[in-house]
């Protein structure tokens, strides 16, 4: 069936620290030189968790394990991402204590911010970080 074409898959990763959310500022477009979420595409035979760890840690330098990041939803609206019609898969995760972190692969920048809700953001990500406050603050 050459011709068909299909969303493709991403994750997301929203990481908290007391009220604060991990944003890299991202090197390409679209959104170039926006705040986002730290995220990327799944590799093919790689999980969706494997994925999200591995782009965090890749944008971020913040490694975690499968332990520490929940699951929070899909996204799938098709006009998210400008480019092309994607899929994320969002996950979410709180540290206590802050780590060595800088930017490194897609990333210009990184640091937590207390007040995302007053920046723009790339694609969706503040209805993602929006609906991961409400888990985060109700546990």
């Amino acid at each position: 069936m050459i011709g068909i074409k299909t969303p493709l898959l991403t994750v997301d990763c929203v990481v908290f620290y007391e009220k604060s959310v991990l944003l890299i500022k991202r090197k390409n477009s679209p959104f170039k030189n926006h705040l986002a979420l730290p995220g990327g595409f799944v590799d093919i035979g790689e999980t969706v968790e494997k994925a999200c760890l591995r782009e965090l840690h890749e944008e971020t330098n913040l490694k975690l394990k499968l332990s520490d990041i929940t699951l929070l939803g899909v996204y799938s609206n098709p006009d998210r991402d400008p480019k092309r019609n994607t899929i994320s898969i969002a996950y979410y995760a709180k540290i206590s204590k802050k780590i060595n972190i800088f930017a490194g692969d897609d990333a210009t920048s990184i640091k937590f911010i207390e007040n995302w809700n007053k920046n723009k953001l790339a694609f969706d990500h503040q209805s993602i970080i929006s609906d991961a406050f409400l888990r985060y603050k109700n546990e």
